[in-house]
């Protein structure tokens, strides 16, 4: 019989480790805490969790080095949780390998969206890769290069499909402006976020329903993009 899937949660508030322990294992979930990065990194070694929800304000070191730390030798999904809501503790979490965050007071069933989300593409890194990636109307095959909006093929440059295909294969995550500048462009565009607002603009007139108000490819105000998928 197949185990329920193990969630480490690093937060030093009693609170929030019973509630989040009490929600998550009604849904089927195996939970395991620690009140300090120390022993967050601890159980993370040990334990072999499925996904790792990560407060940044922890006692005894930042939860930012923690998630660096952790991606030093794992590639479990990490899921930020914390009060900050500055830009700049995002971006850093993000850039240090986080793959998404959530800022208290947060929605319950938002979390659990999350970490359906990062269950998904823990099993796409484990098995084949997925490379047929549908959001609504559009579908994107990544091995053949084509992208249809029901059924018809959009017409898209090179580095057009080089961005949205970096988008949807990361589908439900943020990624910042540097990660995408560098992966798309290069390291000596990782500054140029206007360049990539213009392109983000044309995609966005091809695919999306009404480009004024994106659907598929999502603003994350002062961090970066997200390709949206989740239902």
């Amino acid at each position: 019989m197949e185990k329920d899937p193990l969630i480490l949660l690093i937060d030093d508030e009693p609170q929030i480790l019973r509630a989040l322990k009490t929600i998550l294992t009604g849904n089927h979930f195996r939970v395991i805490t620690a009140p300090t990065g120390d022993q967050g990194l601890a159980l993370a070694a040990t334990q072999s969790p499925d996904v790792i929800i990560l407060d940044l304000t922890l006692p005894d070191m930042d939860g930012i080095r923690v998630c660096e730390e952790i991606r030093e030798w794992s590639r479990t999904p990490i899921i930020v949780l914390t009060v900050r809501d500055g830009e700049r503790d995002k971006v850093s979490a993000l850039d240090k390998g986080a793959d998404d965050y959530l800022t208290k007071p947060f929605g319950i069933e938002e979390l659990l969206a999350r970490i359906r989300v990062a269950l998904r593409h823990a099993e796409q890194t484990v098995g084949n890769r997925q490379n047929i990636i549908k959001a609504g109307p559009i579908t994107i095959d990544l091995a053949k290069r084509i992208v249809l909006r029901y059924d018809e093929e959009i017409r898209l440059t090179a580095t057009e499909f080089k961005l949205l295909a970096y988008l949807a294969a990361h589908a439900d995550r943020v990624l910042t402006h540097q990660a995408i500048l560098t992966h798309v462009w290069g390291n000596e565009y990782f500054d140029r976020v206007e360049y990539l607002r213009v392109y983000i603009g044309q995609l966005r007139r091809k695919i999306e329903g009404n480009p004024d108000e994106p659907r598929l490819l999502i603003t994350e105000s002062g961090i970066g993009y997200r390709f949206h998928t989740m239902e």
